[in-house]
């Protein structure tokens, strides 16, 4: 299939471009470059550097590549910086999902898989997060995030030709199991590569953002899928859709408290790193993990990398690895 990729110098779009063409798909990658790398993705795939915002440009380049599906990851994912500048959120990730649709429309490409995440439930009133658990986002990444689903959702019944999924992430984490590609964001506020780049001398310190959290040992609890994982489940997703708009939960069905997650890098690393407890971070629920069972039991998904463990080890190979990123950071 031609496949264009938005977003595919960015974290999990260069290693869905990756994926992609190690399964034979024609894969066209777009990015504005303004997060992501261009080293992240490879000089022999056709690069077009835009702007999602940019709607006649992306549609002369689904007509010239000839596209036949859509993945749309160019969006901004910081929780605490969509509270502070809520409007960045809603123009970039909203209006740009809003483009993006109305390009694709125009260019009459049928298929198209979206990247949302677990930020549109909100603080669920139980766990785990299954499909049709309420969606309230408490912070404006989650809501902007919701607003695109819900255009991708309204575009899919007028038009009963388009096929569209919009799968619904928990925490990203880990690297390529070569270690050929990996995760570099400026500034970087996930907390595993946080930790790793503490363990490397690049941060002074890995802030624990509240210890007073309702659960086990007062720190927030999270579901952590592997890289890997979560675009295998991208490609598989793109050949099954079918007329209409479907929504995947993507997790490993169990959540992992940021005080485990030190513990676990402290027993992955080969070298220290300094801890402190800092106040709550805006927009931060307790705890978020997944029911995963619903691309389980449709698709034949499952999560392959469970252990925490082996899921820092692979991050940590490509951080050893690239101490300073890709090095296209002033």
């Amino acid at each position: 299939m031609k496949v264009l990729v938005t977003g595919a110098a960015g974290y999990i779009g260069s290693h869905a471009v990756r994926r992609l063409r190690a399964e034979g798909h024609d894969v066209v990658a777009l990015d504005n470059l303004s997060r992501g790398h261009r080293a992240a993705v490879p000089r022999d795939i056709p690069f077009v550097e835009l702007d999602v915002r940019e709607t006649e440009g992306l549609e002369r380049a689904l007509r010239e590549h000839r596209v036949e599906c859509v993945m749309h990851f160019a969006a901004f994912a910081y929780v605490g910086e969509s509270v502070t500048e809520p409007l960045l959120y809603f123009d970039n990730n909203t209006k740009g999902t809003l483009s993006v649709l109305s390009a694709v429309t125009a260019a009459r490409i049928p298929r198209m898989v979206f990247s949302s995440t677990c930020a549109t439930y909100g603080q669920p009133d139980s766990m785990p997060i299954h499909e049709g658990t309420p969606q309230r986002p408490i912070n404006p990444y989650g809501a902007s995030k919701l607003f695109s689903e819900r255009m991708l959702q309204d575009l899919a019944a007028a038009n009963p030709e388009f096929r569209c999924a919009a799968l619904r992430y928990f925490n990203v984490a880990g690297s390529a199991s070569d270690g050929s590609i990996g995760e570099d964001h400026a500034p970087e506020t996930h907390l595993i590569p946080v930790i790793l780049q503490a363990a490397l001398g690049r941060k002074d310190k890995v802030v624990v953002f509240g210890d007073d959290y309702p659960t086990p040992d007062g720190s927030c609890i999270r579901d952590y899928i592997h890289v890997e994982d979560l675009v295998d489940a991208h490609a598989l997703v793109m050949q099954k859709l079918q007329p209409g708009f479907s929504v995947y939960n993507l997790g490993i069905g169990r959540g992992y408290s940021v005080k485990e997650i030190l513990d676990a890098a402290r027993d992955v690393l080969d070298r220290p790193f300094e801890v402190e407890i800092g106040p709550r971070r805006p927009g931060d629920p307790p705890s978020l993990y997944a029911d995963a069972s619903k691309i389980k039991n449709e698709l034949g998904w499952s999560a392959k990398h469970t252990d925490i463990r082996e899921i820092i080890r692979t991050a940590w190979n490509w951080f050893r690895a690239h101490p300073d990123g890709y090095g296209d950071r002033s």
